[in-house]
């Protein structure tokens, strides 16, 4: 049984054509545009890198949902939206931008292949972003699908800081874990989320944390984990089966979007039962 007539949320850290050559990259983009063909709504959300050609990419700042500050560490950074589309289909993809955050040339890493000591911070202002956009946006999903360790604080926010949100009461979060090198990520990482009013027996795996450990936070606070890559290491492998929840094993790209349109199904069922 396919899905029809859902509203599906995807937030990806890398989406086709803006960030190229990743796995993420290409399911991010033939998974939401699927989901659009088969008849249901969609929202797609991605950081605005600054290494995103924002001229041959066409993006434009959408004014009346940018203008808000948002407090990541006990500062104020001023959240900026963007749209473009994608050549060629009817998909549209919004972008959280900060000047601190997103205006540096790359992504998660510098040209020299250090991880930006920043990450966390930034993957925090990227969360907080998207979800107070969909609110703006008055949209209420029915699926939040997150791609990639960068949106793993998603499911935290969703459960424990807008758990009485109407916009996301009936949301159901679904997980991609993929095949990254694991990176240490900023060790008061822990104490920022306490700022955030998160409750500290949420935050125990976080104390020396890795990259590694925001996917097992981003598995253990959502409804659903679905393999990205075909391999993963032992660490993410054991925390899935630990989870004990509904998961999707790795897909080809050919069947890719019938299983998780069929997944998407199956979990909403399941929320029904």
């Amino acid at each position: 049984m396919s899905l029809k007539n859902a509203k599906v949320l995807t937030i990806s850290q890398y989406i086709m054509p803006f960030t190229e050559g990743t796995e993420m990259a290409q399911a991010a983009r033939q998974l939401p545009q699927g989901m659009l063909d088969r008849g249901n709504e969609i929202r797609v959300f991605m950081p605005k890198f600054g290494c995103i050609n924002e001229r041959r990419h066409q993006l434009h700042e959408v004014i009346r949902l940018s203008g808000m500050n948002l407090i990541i560490n006990d500062t104020d950074h001023a959240l900026l939206i963007k749209v473009a589309s994608v050549p060629n289909v009817r998909m549209q993809v919004y972008f959280i931008d900060n000047e601190e955050y997103f205006k540096r040339k790359s992504t998660t890493h510098d040209a020299e292949g250090n991880f930006h000591p920043d990450n966390d911070e930034r993957a925090l202002f990227f969360a907080r972003g998207v979800l107070e956009t969909v609110r703006k946006l008055g949209w209420a999903p029915d699926i939040i699908h997150c791609h990639g360790w960068m949106t793993a604080f998603v499911p935290l926010y969703v459960k424990h800081h807008f758990n009485d949100d109407p916009h996301f009461e009936n949301a159901k979060l679904v997980f991609s874990v993929y095949d990254d090198k694991a990176e240490a990520i900023d060790k008061d990482l822990a104490k920022k989320l306490t700022l955030e009013g998160f409750n500290k027996d949420l935050l125990k795996g976080l104390n020396k944390p890795t990259t590694d450990d925001l996917y097992k936070l981003g598995v253990s606070m959502s409804d659903a984990v679905v393999k990205g890559s075909a391999k993963l290491g032992r660490t993410l492998e054991n925390a899935i089966k630990g989870s004990e929840k509904p998961m999707l094993g790795y897909t080809s790209e050919a069947d890719r979007l019938q299983a998780h349109a069929d997944f998407y199904h199956n979990v909403l069922e399941e929320a029904l039962v």
